[in-house]
Parts: structure tokens; sequence; C-alpha cells
């Protein structure tokens, strides 16, 4: 079948702008009465006017007596001014009717009564004072609330005192939202057979309904449909003739050979935009057919929630009268040099914390099909299209995920990866849900480095001394230079190669690794791992060179083991832990130590305060040991700091 090509490549800006021009949005869903008091959330179709005043009656405003205010003139402590209950003085409650011919309400805490039918004033009340006059709040006929207003709980309350107890509001955008693909399968087919090698979970559909969701949309999910034309063709026609306001059609939009959804639009509307220059996003397609928008979504789950992010959501807030929402933004400094691609725009997902007097940001993976980098991200940093990249250190706005307080309460985390990180940021928001903890596996030497430059608040570290046999005090030394800190033991844990269950290539350690059939994968340059490797090569004389796959890397354990197990490479290095987690078989290699650097400015830091009493918890260490491989015997101890120098 012969390949797509993108029809009309447009900026992202110029996309966006023609989309919007491309409809009369909030004709296209129409309105509907509803009940006031379920309106919360509603959107205001046309301008509401209170048909009653309120209040609808003079009304105190306190508990007292109702008085002539002239009657009281001239009463003083000199001359007390006495008044007949029933006749002169009225006693009344808040919000209570004033009664015919008084004009003043005076509070009961003035009010002496002298017996049952008198009381005794001391001060002269004032026209007025404490009533509530008629309209005080809105008068009958008065505008309440404009056109495309979104309610809140306080507009409910006022409607219905205006006596407005119905209004017409626009109708909550229907979505239409087709998921395709053939390589597809139901999530619950797969609760209980996991899916074959080369099929996928069908995700997508959830993710965009719930966004839509969010954006105060009715989402419906059709069919699942194969890569096939006239499958898709059909569900379209379905979807156009439904009381769907928007059609989304999830992947088949991008260049190739089983790519249907720009062609479908194409028989049955018109083409508006296929491809935005934007990563990741770019093979998104916007149109129109049958007057409804339509929207093609890439079928990477990143790609797809840019999609609907930039073309959907904005969609869905014009459809209600609305500005699209902003995410709140705050400055911040890449802690290194984010290089990114000429001629499009890139959503760039990243780690945020305050570290010192300025906010730090890390990148995560980049990857379009990597939607936990959207769950772990914190912000976005949107580089320019015509940008190659972002300085290390040069400040930048980023989106905010999360609430802006979050950027205070968050322990950043960066260095070596250890899968005790995730169980210890578990265990910290356990203790205190405040807390955040962003942790960037970076490597040993990284985090060290990042450390010395003020990007994070403590790194993991491993790093064997060859010379001396200890773990990481040269290291600190040697990066940190003359930057007080201290080692705060992890633990204590095993290293070893990870094979597949069974051991079918009979590896027996690292003499095995230069084996004509062994396939290695190993970890990144400046990792304590790589170092460990080469330390142990060194001693046994092999030369890397020797080594299968060698020069393949993976950024944690967990990526290690994970690659083992889909019988991509025969073994890698990595932490007994990973390998239970994986089912993987484990020949020992070494025993280290991992520990935690924290600069001493940041001793005290009450997230760094929290991140100790959690070491010092037995129970936390019990569940570390558990994974197996760990020794949690020193955990939570010092084990070296600037004074011991």
């Amino acid at each position: 079948m012969k390949r797509n090509t993108y029809l009309d490549m447009q900026s992202l800006s110029d996309a966006r702008a023609n989309w919007q021009q491309a409809f009369d949005w909030t004709a296209l869903v129409g309105d509907e009465t509803v009940v006031t008091a379920e309106a919360m959330g509603r959107v205001t179709a046309e301008a509401v006017f209170a048909r009653l005043s309120s209040p609808s009656y003079l009304g105190a405003a306190m508990d007292g007596i109702a008085v002539r205010a002239e009657r009281t003139f001239g009463a003083s402590d000199e001359q007390p001014l006495r008044l007949r209950l029933g006749f002169d003085a009225h006693f009344i409650n808040t919000g209570g009717a004033v009664p015919h011919g008084s004009d003043s309400v005076i509070m009961i805490e003035q009010v002496h009564q002298v017996d049952d039918a008198t009381v005794e004033l001391r001060s002269p009340a004032f026209p007025w004072q404490h009533v509530r006059r008629v309209g005080e709040d809105v008068v009958a006929g008065e505008m309440v609330l404009a056109r495309h207003h979104r309610l809140r709980a306080t507009d409910l309350a006022a409607l219905l005192n205006a006596g407005v107890f119905e209004l017409t509001v626009l109708s909550r955008p229907r979505v239409a939202v087709i998921p395709t693909g053939s390589e597809l399968v139901q999530w619950q087919d797969a609760r209980d057979t996991p899916p074959e090698p080369g099929a996928i979970i069908e995700s997508n559909s959830v993710l965009l309904c719930a966004l839509a969701v969010d954006a105060g949309a009715l989402p419906t999910t059709l069919p699942l449909q194969p890569d096939h034309h006239g499958a898709i063709r059909a569900a379209m026609v379905e979807a156009l003739d439904s009381d769907a306001h928007m059609v989304v059609l999830n992947a088949g939009a991008s260049a190739g050979t089983r790519d249907h959804t720009v062609h479908v639009l194409a028989e049955l509307g018109e083409v508006l935009t296929h491809g935005v220059a934007v990563m990741p996003g770019k093979p998104t397609i916007l149109g129109r057919a049958a007057g409804k928008p339509v929207v093609g979504t890439p079928g990477f789950p990143v790609s797809a929630w840019v999609a609907f992010d930039q073309f959907i959501a904005p969609a869905l807030a014009w459809m209600q009268g609305q500005l699209p929402a902003r995410r709140p933004t705050a400055e911040v400094q890449p802690g290194r040099h984010l290089p990114s691609k000429l001629g499009r725009e890139e959503f760039l997902r990243v780690h945020l914390g305050r570290v010192g007097d300025r906010v730090v940001a890390t990148p995560l993976k980049r990857g379009a099909g990597l939607v936990t980098s959207m769950v772990r991200a914190d912000g976005i940093i949107r580089v320019p299209a015509d940008s190659e990249g972002i300085e290390q250190g040069a400040p930048q706005q980023a989106e905010l995920l999360w609430p802006a307080s979050g950027l205070d309460d968050t322990l950043v985390l960066t260095g070596s990866h250890d899968v005790t990180l995730d169980l210890l940021a578990d265990r910290m928001k356990a203790v205190a849900p405040w807390i955040r903890v962003s942790s960037s596996a970076i490597g040993s030497v990284a985090g060290l480095v990042a450390l010395a430059e003020g990007q994070g608040h403590l790194g993991g570290c491993h790093l064997l001394d060859p010379a001396s046999g200890e773990y990481n005090v040269a290291w600190l030394q040697r990066y940190l230079g003359t930057l007080p800190a201290r080692l705060l033991t992890l633990a204590w844990r095993e290293q070893g190669l990870m094979v597949p269950r069974g051991n079918p290539k009979n590896i027996d350690g690292l003499s095995s690794l230069t084996q004509s059939d062994v396939v290695f994968v190993n970890r990144q340059a400046g990792s304590g791992t790589r170092l460990l490797l080469d330390h142990h090569l060194q001693q046994a004389g092999i030369d890397p060179s020797e080594i299968t796959g060698y020069e393949v890397d993976e950024y944690t354990h967990t990526g290690v083991a994970v690659e083992v197990r889909a019988g991509n490479p025969d073994t890698g290095l990595g932490i007994l832990a990973a390998a239970n987690a994986l089912d993987l078989d484990f020949v020992p290699v070494a025993r280290e130590r991992y520990d935690l650097c924290v600069p001493e400015r940041f001793w005290d830091d009450r997230r760094v305060v929290l991140l100790r009493q959690v070491l010092a918890d037995p129970a936390f260490r019990a569940d570390v040991e558990a994974l197996g491989g760990y020794d949690g015997a020193e955990m939570g101890n010092v084990a070296w700091s600037t004074t011991a120098r």
C-alpha cells in the first residue's frame, strides 16, 4: 500500500488559530434548561435576570427591637428613654420582617428591658440602622449573570434568592471517541491473559475520555476498529450520525501504510490540518465532517495527550463560551543542557523542585510512547520551534502540572537508581501527605555533579574506590570539593548478573560475558554499576571489547531486568531486588554500599528530616530487606561527614 504524506504541516500557532476560526463553537452544542440547584459548573447560554428582589421586604440585620428612629432621638445616659413593647418597640430576630411604621433595629445588647411591657434606651437610633432594604442584594429585573458565565456555588445561591429556579445553559459538549489499531486489545481481555508479543493494551480511549470529562464534556467510546479503511469509515459515519458534537479518532493519523484517518476524513468531509510542527504530536489531524469538528490524534499516548491539550481541550472550552484554561507557571532552571530538534516546538516533560532559591528542572525520557513520563512529570517546558535547545541554567518558564505550592514540598533526589527509592517515596508520603519526591536516575557521578551545582537535595551513589576499597568517600571529595556534606547509608546490596530463569547460557560469572553466544546489556557511563563492572573486568583481565553489547546501556536496574526478561540480551549487571521483581535468576558478583549524599545545608531541611525519620523506622528496614539482596543493618547511619575528613 502507498505510504501517506503530510498534506500541510503547520506551526502550532497557525493550526490553533485556523482551528478556532473554523467553527461557531457555541452554536455547535446548543442549549438546554436545567434546575438552578443542579447547575453547578454549567455555563449560562444567555443573560440571567432577577425575577424577585432580594430581600423582598424590610428585614432585620440584627437581633433586637424594631423602632421608628425619630422616636428615639434624645435618648442618653442622663435622660434614658422608655418605650412600650408592642406599640413603640417590637422584639425582632435577624431576618425577620420589620413591622410597619418602624425603620430601625437596635441591637439587643443595647436594650435594657425594664419589665414585660417596657424597654429602656440610653442612645438614639438612626433611620435604617441594622435594616436590610428591599432589593439591597438584587432588584427584580436586574441582570444577575451575563451569558457564558460558568456557575459557581455562590451563583446558585444568588439565583435562587433572585427567584430564578430554572435557567438556560449551554449543553455539555458530547465527544465520540473511536479507538483504532489492529494491534490493540481491550484491557478487559488482558486482565487474566497477558497480551501476546506485538499486542498492545488499548488505553488511549480511557486517556482521552478522562481528559474530556475533566474538560466538562460527556465522552462516549465507540467499539475498537482494526486498521481497515472500510471499518474506520463506517465507525466515523456512525459517530457523525450520533448526537456527538465532536468526533475523535485515535491512532491511524500518521503517514504509515496502515494510517487511514486522513483519507476517511477527506472522503466524508474536509481536512483542515494534517501535521503540526510539535514534538510529540506531529501527526495530529484537524478537520470537519457533517458540520462537526473531527480530530485525528496520534497513537502514541503522549502525542495523543498533546493533541488533546492543544486542540481538543481548547475546542471544548470554546463550545462552552470559555477561554482555554491556562496552567500556572514558574521560572525554572534546567539542570543540564536540553537539546531539541529545530523546526518543531517540543513539549519537554520535566521533574521540578525548589532547591535553595531556584526551581530546578530535570528532563524525563522523551519518547512519545512513554505515558509514565506524564505520570512522573511535574511540569512542561515548551522549547520553541526556532531553537536547537536550552542551555543548562538558562531561566525558562515551565507550565506546572501540580499546584505551585508543591514546589516547596518536593524533595529532589538525583543520582543512582535503586528500587528502594520508590518504596522510600511511598513511605514518606504515608507519613506526610504533603511531601513529593522527585527522583531522577542519572547515575552516581552525574548525581554528585548535580549536588555540587546546587541541583538537588541529595544524591544516591555507590562508587567504589579501587585504591582504598571504600565506597563513595573519595568520589565525594573529588566532585564536591569543599562543599560540606554527609553520607547517609541506605543499605548494603548485592550486585550480580541477571539471567533468564534456568540460566540457559550457563552464565556463572563475568568470564562468561566473553562467550560468543552471550549478549550483554550495560549500564550508562558514570553509573556506579558501570564503574563496578569495569573494576571487576580489570581485575579479571577482561577487555570490554570482548563483550558483545558492552556499549549498549540502560539507565536503571529495572530497565536492564526488563531487557533480559524480554530475551533481547542474555544478561546484564544489576541488583538482586530487580532480578526478583522480574522473576530472573541471579549470579552474584559483588556486595556494595548504597549511600545518600546530603549537602550539609539541607541536613535539617524538613524534607530531609522526614526522610531520615523513615530510614530510622525498623518497619521500613524490614520492607527493604524483604525485596531481596539488601542488608539494612546500617540504614540511616552517617557513614561519613565533612568533619571526618
